[in-house]
């Protein structure tokens, strides 16, 4: 670990005083430590301490897997008594050994050049799904973002999570007899939470400011520790503030529109504030979607007073380090504001961007496609990538998906050079592998195996034996028998079912049948009713006397999404068929939790997208570690990873839409279910176990774990974007700002004088094995280090783009400022190929994501 990122770690600490909202008893001495491995979160994922809190308090550890409120709910007689436990203080001891060595662990990721300290990144997400102990999440993304932070700590990354302490976070799901959903939202009392407060170095709370119209918002900060990462956490639920901006922060995405733009204000404005008032300074801002994008005005603006810049400046040199990653397939799902509610929080006398002098039409052109029309939406996605010198998808469909949303910020630019690249999603493997998994991978490969340490894992698995990997699966499956049926007895007894009912869910499903899983958010394009397009065929899969298959089934609805709760409904009523109740059983309540279960125990992950609206998807990734197989649509992460010896493709690219689409998966799936799943499945050896199945298995393991692992998928992000980011942050702010105000200047005499360029005639031969091209360029009142010519040619069917730079090669006679270009090379293709441009050129730039000029020969 280098001196800088050891200063930042130790800035983590030391920001201020920290103390927990509520003060669990009085430990002893000898058992001081529990303090400090209960709000370490690392016991989210890292399940060594899980039999120590187990021995303090069996049932609250059952019912809760929070070791914050055992600690709170433990009697001090008990705690004596485990104080003068040997055997208990020496596993204590042990445990905190261990996590000293974790937190001394050095960084994982190779600098680029030596002795090049890792890049201090912030991240922020509007939601963290770490753990159910601490509910901020919805969805996909809140999860990919607790992923995130996991990845980091175990491999280093000098990190800091940014988000909110919403007063009631993820909705619990009630599904009655008749399968209606209800929506229950638990209240987030902080003092169960495994959080603690951030206290200023005077004993106050630490807290920062926002001016709204008409009054000013107090931020309380929140910090929860996930191993060598800090959580920080806003939320507004103080007592000065008024009982509308106290709910500020009071549900996760409730409330309305208005709600949401103070959410993001809070998240994006506040969020900058609070690390700076803590003294976190980073390098990197790292925007988990658009939801953030407030903080890329606030990062500049703070630039802009602290170092004496204007605006245009300061956004110059924080613009290099700010990077954006959208999950969003469709334009619908960018957050827009309408232009009066804009209005209303920029233009106030108060607004928090008043004091920055700017003016308000400056600061509404970044959020707009016409920068001149004051009716248009606020849109924050275009804010974030106007806002942002990188920008990513989160798989490579999902990348060109995105090229073509964000086209219209970059007219006439190539689709294919729009300045969305991609990141594929990782898992963190260790929160979602079993018990069984994890010990495999442990003999096999090393416990370090997921920071980098131990065996290839892909070479290791390879060795493994036919016997070893059914092994695996056989109890990975009973052990998700024995959970489905203990919760389908709990939830039926809840709803009052009659005692037969009860008794029969301890009987559903078989432990040596084929299980498929089926689970995710039910929405339209998700497809969740795919397989029950033909509810009877399905019936005779399932029912089969030789060859049984059974499904389980979870997943819920938005509250406001009645087309998935019918969806859900119609699911809960297949269930109920007295045919199929043992062989299909829908569990209610999906959570982090249920998923753990169900991705370590199904033997075929089902997912049904339809193309291309699935961004990414990574419940289908969390499935690989634990030897299950993927049969899903060519979608997100599976059109990267499928092949035909890893699992099973739902259709191909280029397959036609239309309202037809549907049957023909619904038919093809049935048909890969019944002709190669199924019988692949029960095809066994004379020692029972199906050779074709476990060697595709050990395909899907050895390849595609790593693959699509948070290791691999943080290594991507440092390597390719935060560390080229740091260094294009420090280069414009070195001597004084210059890069950035020399950035700002090119920017002037490209916006003023862009038009007075001019193409004029080419002149095409051939020259040896290629072509020639002679060019006229008159460059007007620009210099020709200001832009670039080219010679540009479109992608065809087996020929790559060219971009080929001309050169000068002698002035124009008669012109002020004319030049012949030429370039010439190797070519096969035709002339008519081939078109001159010009776009802009500076050597600290990102073209065209900080410059969209661009000039095609007519």
């Amino acid at each position: 670990m280098t001196r800088g990122n050891r200063l930042f770690f130790e800035q983590q600490k030391n920001e201020g005083a920290v103390s927990p909202m509520v003060i669990p008893p009085e430990l002893p001495e000898e058992l001081k430590t529990l303090k400090d491995l209960a709000l370490d979160l690392r016991w989210m994922w890292s399940h060594h301490s899980d039999a120590l809190w187990g021995k303090i308090a069996p049932e609250t550890w059952e019912k809760t897997r929070n070791p914050w409120v055992i600690l709170q709910d433990v009697p001090r007689e008990r705690l004596e008594r485990l104080s003068k436990d040997t055997a208990f203080r020496r596993e204590l001891e042990n445990l905190a050994a261990e996590r000293r060595r974790y937190l001394q662990s050095p960084y994982r990721f190779a600098p680029p050049r030596p002795g090049a300290g890792a890049p201090k990144v912030a991240y922020f997400s509007m939601e963290f799904g770490l753990d159910e102990a601490l509910p901020l999440y919805a969805g996909g993304l809140g999860i990919l973002a607790g992923d995130y932070l996991k990845t980091a700590s175990d491999m280093g990354l000098p990190l800091v999570g940014v988000g909110l302490l919403y007063q009631e976070g993820y909705c619990r799901q009630v599904v009655d007899a008749d399968g209606r959903q209800r929506e229950i939202c638990p209240y987030n009392y902080p003092g169960s939470l495994p959080i603690q407060q951030v206290r200023a170095r005077s004993g106050s709370w630490e807290n920062v400011t926002m001016d709204l119209p008409g009054r000013r918002v107090w931020l309380r900060i929140w910090k929860a520790i996930v191993g060598r990462v800090s959580l920080y956490l806003l939320d507004t639920n103080d007592p000065r503030n008024t009982p509308t901006d106290r709910g500020i922060t009071g549900k996760l995405y409730g409330g309305g529109l208005e709600m949401r733009l103070l959410q993001e204000m809070v998240l994006g404005v506040g969020g900058w504030r609070a690390l700076a008032a803590m003294g976190l300074r980073v390098d990197v801002c790292h925007l988990n979607e658009g939801h953030a994008a407030f903080v890329v005005l606030e990062r500049a603006c703070a630039c802009m007073k602290e170092n004496q810049l204007d605006f245009r400046d300061a956004l110059w040199a924080t613009r290099a380090g700010n990077v954006f990653t959208t999950h969003t397939p469709v334009p619908a799902g960018f957050d827009a504001f309408p232009a009066p509610l804009i209005q209303k929080y920029f233009a106030d006398p108060r607004g928090f961007l008043a004091e920055s002098g700017v003016p308000l039409a400056e600061l509404l052109s970044l959020g707009r496609l016409d920068p001149l029309n004051p009716n248009e939406p606020f849109n924050m996605a275009y804010l974030a990538m106007r806002g942002c010198a990188w920008a990513n998808g989160v798989s490579h469909l999902h990348g060109e998906v995105s090229r073509r949303l964000f086209r219209v910020l970059y007219p006439h630019w190539p689709e294919a050079e729009v300045p969305v690249g991609h990141v594929t999603n990782g898992v963190h493997v260790p929160s979602w592998d079993s018990a069984w998994s994890d010990r495999l991978w442990t003999d096999s490969c090393g416990k370090g195996r997921w920071r980098g340490e131990g065996k290839i894992p892909g070479k290791a698995i390879q060795a493994l034996s036919d016997a070893d990997l059914w092994a695996l699966r056989t109890r990975e499956r009973q052990d998700l028998v024995h959970h489905a049926r203990r919760r389908l007895e709990r939830h039926l007894g809840e709803r009052g079912a009659d005692p037969e009912a009860v008794a029969r869910a301890g009987r559903v499903l078989d432990a040596d049948v084929l299980t498929l899983g089926f689970a995710r958010r039910f929405a339209e394009y998700k497809r969740p009713n795919l397989l029950l397009r033909d509810p009877e065929r399905f019936v005779r899969l399932l029912t089969n006397p030789d060859r049984p298959v059974q499904i389980v089934v979870a997943g819920k609805a938005h509250p406001e999404d009645e087309e998935g709760k019918r969806q859900l409904r119609d699911w809960v009523a297949f269930v109920n068929r007295p045919q199929v109740r043992d062989h299909a059983v829908f569990l209610e309540d999906y959570d982090i939790s249920l998923a753990q279960v169900l991705v370590q125990g199904v033997d075929v992950w089902i997912n049904t997208p339809r193309r291309p609206m699935e961004a990414c998807g990574t419940s289908g990734m969390k499935v690989l570690v634990n030897g299950g197989l993927n049969l899903s649509e060519t979608d997100g992460w599976w059109a990267e990873a499928y092949a035909p010896d890893v699992g099973w493709a739902l259709s191909t690219a280029g397959e036609p839409s239309g309202p037809d689409r549907d049957n023909r998966d619904a038919d093809r799936l049935y048909r890969l279910l019944e002709t190669e799943v199924v019988p692949q499945f029960y095809d066994r050896d004379a020692r029972g176990i199906p050779r074709a199945w476990t060697k595709r298995i050990r395909a899907s393991m050895s390849r595609l774990v790593t693959r699509f692992s948070g290791v691999r998928m943080l290594g991507q992000y440092v390597k390719e974007l935060y560390y080229p980011a740091a260094a294009a942050l420090r280069r414009r702010a070195t001597d004084g700002f210059a890069g950035a105000r020399g950035l700002r200047e090119w920017e002037d005499r490209l916006t003023q004088f862009w038009r007075t360029l001019r193409l004029g005639s080419l002149d095409v031969r051939h020259g040896g094995k290629g072509l020639i091209f002679d060019l006229s360029v008159f460059l007007g009142d620009l210099s020709p280090l200001d832009v670039q010519v080219e010679i540009y040619a479109d992608a065809t069917d087996g020929e790559e783009t060219v971009r080929a730079i001309m050169e000068p090669a002698s002035p124009i006679s008669g012109s002020a400022n004319g030049f012949i270009y030429q370039a010439r090379f190797g070519t096969k293709r035709p002339a008519e190929h081939f078109t001159p441009r010009i776009i802009p050129n500076h050597p600290q730039a990102r073209i065209p994501m900080e410059a969209a000029f661009i000039l095609w020969l007519k």
